[in-house]
């Protein structure tokens, strides 16, 4: 499984992490999994795990077991930078879960299922997580917004313009893609395949 970490200088960070391929020989006092005793993932570690060896600013290190979603290689698995120095973004086969590293029993865990892709708008201070039908956004104080629905079936986003998001969703009933823009300030939307009546 191939974690992507070039975006981890885009935020400042107080800890450090290395990505493992297996659990440690000898294992930290600390060990944390995610999700967290969450209803109908159970069975969540059967799939696969990213594995992260923690090291936070105080505290010493943990290693964090974050359950893989779905076992589809195009599903998103890598560590991100977040707006909040001491947390930790770790998306793994696309489960998105936010770490305060420096109380890793607190975690958030994403509620797009799957998180189908993760950008990074450093000015914004935000990382933007992307379904298959709306976006989360998470800054330094935890979610900023979240989108409406905006497509039947996947999100392609192209460009970003004066604090405005662009992007495409798939219509059912017309079979064609539709654009949308997002103000990445706020969330709120135009445009977008999914009919306002029906959401």
């Amino acid at each position: 499984m191939k974690a992507n970490v070039d975006s981890m200088d885009l935020f400042p960070q107080s800890w450090r992490v290395e990505l493992l391929d297996a659990p440690p020989m000898i294992a930290p006092v600390r060990q944390f999994t995610y999700p967290q005793q969450i209803a109908g993932e159970e069975d969540a570690l059967a799939r696969g795990a990213l594995l992260l060896m923690v090291k936070p600013a105080s505290g010493g290190s943990f290693l964090a077991t974050c359950a893989l979603g779905f076992t589809d290689p195009s599903m998103p698995t890598g560590v991100y930078a977040c707006p909040n120095p001491d947390e930790l973004c770790a998306v793994a086969g696309g489960y998105a879960y936010v770490i305060d590293t420096a109380h890793p029993e607190r975690s958030t865990h994403i509620a797009l299922k799957p998180v189908a892709s993760v950008h990074i708008f450093v000015e914004q201070e935000l990382l933007v997580f992307v379904g298959f039908h709306s976006m989360i956004a998470w800054g330094a104080q935890g979610v900023a917004w979240e989108t409406q629905r905006l497509s039947w079936e996947g999100l392609r986003l192209t460009d970003v313009k004066d604090g405005l998001l662009h992007g495409f969703g798939w219509n059912l009933m017309t079979d064609r893609e539709v654009a949308f823009t997002v103000d990445l300030r706020t969330g709120q939307h135009l445009g977008g395949a999914f009919p306002a009546s029906a959401r």
